[in-house]
């Protein structure tokens, strides 16, 4: 499933593409897991601001008008308040998005073409678990309602030691569920959150009330490095995902304990174990990590 590193890195590689160009049509193909929300038409002749991101969403600013590209700080909320709408776009467990000037003929997987006057913005989902939706802005349904309960993104300034202990200290769900679910903070899906903890020095069972401050200033240090190291190397690519240009994420091949069961951690010698928690892999250095 592509996690925030790979949607930020969908996002580096369509900005500069996609602010000022006006939307000439469009194509929908199978449906997804939620309806447009509009009639494709009232879409044709807007122009896209800078594109954003907010947890693993897209948020493309359309508007009768140019829209300023602003500088983007992905450690902030995106605002709605000079935008007239958008639409908000979601990969899914196994989609990519690609912009291409001449792509080929859609295929059975290509569900929505936004074809704009400087190329073609394509959502390619096999298992149609991706959306684009309409909203009239981000502080209005549906895109309030689908983004409400985000955390704060792993960069906001926010998120410090202190905060991060205070959220945890309620949650009696193992440390790797809690950070995976969302609402203290976004980005550490499944592959990130077990290299985030192995970083961190942390077993991945261990209750999320029991992680003191110490440990705490631990972890976001770890969350912090890790997301910036797979948004520099591209994401992750175990199966579908590729950037917007088509190129495959490398992290995976620096992974430190994730899909490496069995095999030698690299820090200590012992042999990585992997588990279920929340019917997802958990791998980890029963050495290197400690309760």
């Amino acid at each position: 499933m592509p996690e925030l590193p790979e949607v930020e890195v969908t996002r580096a590689t369509l900005a500069g593409r996609l602010c000022g160009a006006t939307l000439r049509w469009v194509r929908l193909g199978k449906p997804l897991r939620w309806p447009l929300g509009c009639e494709p038409s009232i879409l044709v002749g807007l122009r896209a601001g800078e594109l954003q991101r907010r947890g693993k969403y897209l948020w493309l600013p359309l508007a009768p008008a140019a829209t300023p590209c602003d500088v983007h700080d992905p450690s902030r909320a995106p605002s709605a308040t000079a935008h007239a709408g958008g639409l908000l776009m979601h990969l899914g467990m196994s989609g990519s998005l690609n912009f291409s000037l001449a792509p080929p003929p859609p295929g059975p997987h290509d569900h929505v073409d936004l074809a704009f006057d400087q190329g073609v913005l394509r959502l390619t989902d096999p298992r149609r678990f991706g959306a684009v939706v309409w909203s009239d802005a981000l502080h209005r349904p549906p895109a309030s309602r689908l983004l409400e309960r985000l955390g704060l993104e792993p960069f906001d300034p926010r998120l410090t030691a202190q905060a991060l202990h205070q959220a945890l200290a309620s949650r009696r769900t193992p440390i790797k569920v809690a950070l995976m679910a969302g609402d203290i903070v976004v980005g550490a899906g499944n592959i990130y959150a077990s290299e985030i903890l192995f970083q961190a020095g942390i077993d991945p069972r261990t209750p999320a009330q029991r992680i003191g401050l110490r440990r705490c200033e631990r972890l976001l240090v770890a969350l912090r490095q890790v997301l910036a190291r797979a948004i520099e190397l591209g994401g992750s690519t175990l199966r579908d995902f590729h950037d917007a240009h088509g190129v495959d994420g490398v992290f995976q091949d620096e992974a430190q304990v994730y899909g490496r069961e069995g095999q030698v951690c690299r820090r200590c010698g012992a042999r990585v174990r992997r588990i279920v928690q929340a019917q997802r892999s958990t791998f980890y250095c029963p050495a290197c990590q400690r309760r």
